[in-house]
């Protein structure tokens, strides 16, 4: 049996956007903590964000680097944030708050993913971006051919994708889950509650092309 493709919505700023996220299948949504990103929340709007969801889709901080007191403090205040580390932190950094984590990794074609994984054994997945100047991917997709096989951890597919990609990013990688953001905004920080939608089924439907083809 094929597994189902899990789906992350970065960038989660309004509770309108939460909602037809959530209605749409979304598995897990992301809040950033960056204050440098245009899609930078407080970690009090958070909060308040959070109590919007249901139970089983998973809340996911991204931090670039913070000050230990701020993820301290947001693993207090959200017990089940699920941290996203897309600086430069170490694994020791990633592990010293004793929750579960996912790396991103900067593809290029100089990178080792296979060592980067090996280095985080303890991240729940290793989340893959495109490689640009500053932290996060930019909204750029990366050459998927630059994946290896046999990485140790599952795989978060992100990058630059979008309703239109997201079928042949998951039929070429086969990632645990995928990851957008701008790829389904009017602009940044706002959702287009269509494009949510059309990404989510889009998802669903590489799901059933990689079965019927398991199956032929």
């Amino acid at each position: 049996m094929i597994q189902r493709t899990r789906i992350k919505i970065c960038g989660i700023t309004r509770e309108a956007d939460l909602e037809v996220a959530v209605q749409s299948g979304a598995d897990a949504l992301g809040f950033v903590f960056y204050d440098k990103s245009p899609r930078h929340v407080s970690l009090d709007r958070a909060v308040e964000l959070v109590r919007h969801l249901p139970p089983f889709v998973t809340p996911v901080g991204l931090f670039v680097n913070a000050h230990p007191a701020l993820i301290e403090e947001a693993c207090e205040r959200l017990p089940t944030l699920l941290l996203q580390f897309h600086g430069d932190e170490t694994p020791a950094a990633c592990e010293c708050y004793q929750r579960p984590y996912v790396r991103a990794a900067r593809m290029a074609a100089d990178f080792d993913l296979l060592d980067f994984a090996r280095k985080f054994s303890t991240a729940q997945a290793v989340l893959l971006d495109a490689h640009v100047d500053g932290y996060g991917g930019g909204g750029k997709v990366f050459d998927w051919s630059l994946i290896p096989s046999g990485v140790a951890c599952p795989v978060v597919l992100s990058g630059g994708l979008n309703p239109a990609n997201v079928i042949d990013g998951v039929r070429h990688v086969r990632p645990w889950a995928v990851d957008v953001s701008s790829g389904v905004e009017v602009t940044k920080g706002i959702k287009d509650p269509a494009l949510i939608r059309r990404f989510c089924a889009a998802v669903r439907e590489a799901d059933e092309l990689q079965q019927v083809q398991q199956m032929a």
